[in-house]
């Protein structure tokens, strides 16, 4: 079975994960994705981070209607003390499901710095690396630094031009925190849940 492995801090989700999530399955002709929330990420600071509660369902209304393929919450980071390390989540992963083969799927920024990560000789033996732009050259970035990794690592890498969707966390955090509305931003139902919950006000 062809998985995507998606995972991020998701704070919150937005539509340009979503619309990232599904140009990855078609591209790769994935059977499923699992969708895995980041407990501490490793790699960056998060700010106003909401609890793991309800970043899971946030992720849970976000893919309620994702049709390309079966999208399942995983929250194995969630239930590991500590910090997140990918190489770990895709140990742990390989033991549930030894027969996929696994597709990490990650942005631009991600995929620049991945041979920097924690043990990124496991994850690239773990996983195929698959990666789209975000910006107008990037393009050009990203396969050179597939043919870095796969001359550096025997990594098998995958560079798909998915149209960038314009759409970030910080900006959602920021419209959010003074009560403006998220059209286009974010799934309704994720909008109407950061609204009722009062997710990233002042002093929430």
């Amino acid at each position: 079975m062809k998985t995507g492995i998606y995972g991020g801090t998701f704070n919150p989700i937005h539509s340009g994960h979503v619309h990232l999530l599904e140009g990855f399955i078609r591209r790769l002709s994935l059977d499923r994705v699992l969708l895995i929330p980041t407990g501490t990420p490793p790699h960056k600071r998060a700010y106003a981070l909401a609890s793991p509660e309800d970043r899971l369902e946030m992720c849970r209304l976000a893919i309620e209607k994702v049709e390309a393929a079966p999208v399942r919450l995983c929250e194995i980071e969630l239930q590991r003390p500590g910090k997140s390390y990918t190489a770990d989540t895709l140990e742990q992963l390989r033991a549930l499901y030894p027969e996929d083969r696994f597709y990490l799927l990650m942005g631009e920024d991600m995929f620049l710095t991945v041979d920097r990560w924690y043990r990124p000789e496991a994850i690239m033996a773990l996983a195929d690396l698959c990666c789209t732009p975000r910006s107008p050259d990037g393009m050009g970035k990203l396969l050179e630094k597939a043919a870095q990794l796969r001359r550096d690592f025997s990594a098998r890498c995958h560079v798909e031009g998915i149209p960038y969707f314009p759409a970030s966390s910080t900006q959602v955090r920021q419209l959010a925190a003074g009560g403006k509305p998220l059209d286009g931003l974010v799934p309704g139902s994720v909008a109407r849940y950061i609204a009722e919950k009062g997710l990233y006000r002042p002093g929430a």
